[in-house]
């Protein structure tokens, strides 16, 4: 079973980050080889659409089949505020809890980012599987691109 896996834009932008760029760029070479399934949100490509056009164009080379793509629903945006209702993030990170939102409703098998500060952190994902495990959604898997690799 292909893993389906959510990445959120810093991931993408991270394959032409010093810092990141390795294993951003592994992770993408995965999707590209069909080793993993790229779930994509709607909120990932808005969040792009203002970046340097290299940036952009790192998803260029990924097979269409190798995609899946989400979109913020009423329920991923309901469930989102829920998370800032809880004050698991400040209100102003409305995006943040989007991606953990809609990547809990489709049931992914682990979101990425190298987001440290609001997505992969340990006491908000422990509060984030508070919230989902209330109101029914499964618990997510948050990890960064590094952990996901087999060989690392």
């Amino acid at each position: 079973m292909v893993r389906r896996i959510y990445t959120d834009t810093s991931v993408i932008g991270g394959c032409l980050d010093e810092e990141f760029r390795v294993h951003s760029r592994r992770l993408l070479d995965g999707f590209v080889r069909g080793d993993f399934t790229l779930v994509l949100s709607e909120l990932t490509l808005r969040e792009l659409e203002p970046a340097p056009l290299a940036v952009r164009d790192v998803l260029a080379g990924i097979p269409e089949g190798h995609i899946e793509a989400v979109r913020l629903t009423p329920k991923a945006d309901e469930l989102a505020r829920c998370y800032l209702a809880e004050k698991i993030l400040p209100a102003n990170m409305l995006a943040d809890a989007q991606h953990i939102a809609i990547a809990s409703i489709a049931n992914v098998d682990v979101l990425v980012s190298w987001n440290f500060r609001h997505v992969v952190n340990l006491s908000r994902i422990h509060a984030y599987h508070g919230v989902n495990a209330r109101l029914g959604y499964p618990l997510l898997e948050i990890r960064s691109p590094r952990e996901v690799l087999a060989d690392e």
